[in-house]
C-alpha cells in the first residue's frame, strides 16, 4: 500500500509499505478521503515538530471502509462505512471528571500518533462512528470539523431566534455558521478577507467586513440594538478579541473556538457590566459526532460547497504547496486510492 510521510523542512514523501493485520481492538480501514486542515498546515511548517515523531503519517478528517476487523471488535463488519473519532481518551483520572475529551493525557490521533493520510490505516475500534450505506463518503471526510462546529454552538447554548455573530470565515467559521443557521439563529459572520465574505454569501451567510463598516452598528441595526447573543470568536487575532466584548449584548455569551498560545488583553470590564459569559470550547464528544454525521447524511447544508479541491494522495507535496500559494481556499480532500 501507499502512504505519506511528513519529514520536516516542509517535505512529504510517499513510501510503500505492507499492509498489517489489525490487532486485537483494532480495525483495518481502506481510506476514502482524507481533509487537510490547519493544525496539518502547522505541521508542514513545521511549527510542531517538538510534538509529532518525525518521520510521520499525519491527517485526521476522514472517512472510509472497513477493510477487516481484528479479534474482540463488536458491532462493525467488513464494508461498513465509518469515519473516525480520532481522540486516544484510554488514560482517564478522576481530575477528568468524566470530560474524556479533554483529559490531561489525551492524545490526539494524526498528531500524537500515526493518521490517515495512506491507503490503508488501523485503529482502535472505539474511534469508530458507523454510517450509512447511502452517505456520501466526501461529504463525510467533513465530519470532523463539522464535529467542532457542532460542539462550539453547543457549548453556546444557542437558540432559535437568536442572534449569533461569528468573528472569523475560515473552514471552521463557516461550519459555525451553518450550523448556527441549521438552529434557527440570525447568523452573521465578520471576515476581513474579500474571497471568504464571498464564499460565505455563496454559501448563503450574511457576511461583512469590519474594516469597511462598523461591525457592532451593523448588529444593531440587525437585532433593535440588542446585539449579539452568542459570540463564536474564531480568528484568533487581537482585533477579534477588541471586537467580541463590544458587539455581544447584555447576558451574552462569547464562545473561545480559536487557539491562542499566548495571553492576550481582553476587556474584562465588559463582562462585568453587561454579565457576559466566556465559554472555552475544544474539540467534540461523541454527541457532537453523532449530530455531524446526522446532517451530512441529511446533506440539507451545502457541504460541496466547502469542498475546494480533490487530489490524489501521491500529490501531497504539491497540495500543501498549492495551500501555501492560496490560503484561501476552504477544504482540500485528498483521494487516498489514487
Amino acid at each position: 500500500m501507499k502512504a505519506t510521510v511528513y519529514e520536516g523542512n516542509k517535505t512529504f514523501s510517499v513510501v510503500e509499505r505492507e499492509m498489517v493485520q489489525p490487532a486485537q481492538g483494532e480495525v483495518r480501514i481502506k481510506v476514502a478521503y482524507v481533509g487537510v486542515c490547519g493544525t496539518d498546515v502547522h505541521i508542514y511548517h513545521g511549527m510542531m515538530d517538538k510534538r509529532v515523531q518525525i518521520p510521520v503519517t499525519i491527517g485526521h478528517e476522514m472517512s472510509g471502509v472497513i477493510d477487516a476487523v481484528g479479534e474482540g471488535v463488536d458491532g462493525f463488519s467488513v464494508g461498513d462505512k465509518i469515519v473516525v473519532r480520532p481522540l486516544d481518551d484510554r488514560k482517564v483520572k478522576p481530575s477528568d471528571k468524566g470530560f474524556n475529551h479533554i483529559c490531561e493525557e489525551l492524545k490526539f490521533i494524526g498528531i500524537d500518533s500515526p493518521g490517515a493520510m495512506q491507503q490503508y490505516w488501523n485503529v482502535p475500534a472505539f474511534t469508530l462512528h458507523k454510517l450509512k450505506q447511502e452517505t456520501d463518503l466526501k461529504l463525510a471526510a467533513l465530519v470532523e470539523p463539522l464535529s467542532v462546529a457542532v460542539h462550539d454552538v453547543r457549548m453556546g447554548e444557542l437558540k432559535a431566534g437568536e442572534t449569533a455573530v461569528v468573528l472569523g470565515g475560515g473552514p471552521i467559521g463557516l461550519l459555525v455558521a451553518l450550523v448556527a443557521k441549521e438552529k434557527g439563529a440570525q447568523v452573521i459572520i465578520s471576515e476581513v478577507n474579500e474571497t471568504r465574505i464571498t464564499k460565505a454569501k455563496e454559501l448563503g451567510l450574511d457576511a461583512v467586513n469590519p474594516t469597511k463598516l462598523d461591525l457592532v452598528e451593523y448588529v444593531k441595526s440587525k437585532t433593535e440594538d440588542r446585539r449579539a447573543d452568542v459570540v463564536f470568536e474564531v480568528a484568533g487575532v487581537q482585533p477579534a478579541l477588541d471586537i467580541m466584548t463590544e458587539v455581544a449584548g447584555i447576558r451574552g455569551r462569547i464562545v473561545m473556538v480559536a487557539i491562542h498560545g499566548q495571553k492576550k488583553p481582553v476587556d474584562l470590564f465588559k463582562f462585568f457590566w453587561k454579565e457576559l459569559r466566556l465559554i472555552g470550547a475544544r474539540v467534540y464528544e461523541r454527541e457532537d459526532y453523532d449530530k455531524a454525521i446526522e446532517l451530512v447524511t441529511e446533506n440539507k447544508l451545502p457541504f460541496h460547497e466547502m469542498i475546494t479541491d480533490v487530489q490524489p494522495l501521491t500529490e501531497i507535496q504539491k497540495v500543501f504547496e498549492k495551500i501555501d500559494e492560496n490560503p484561501d481556499g476552504l477544504k482540500v480532500l485528498m483521494d487516498c486510492q489514487l
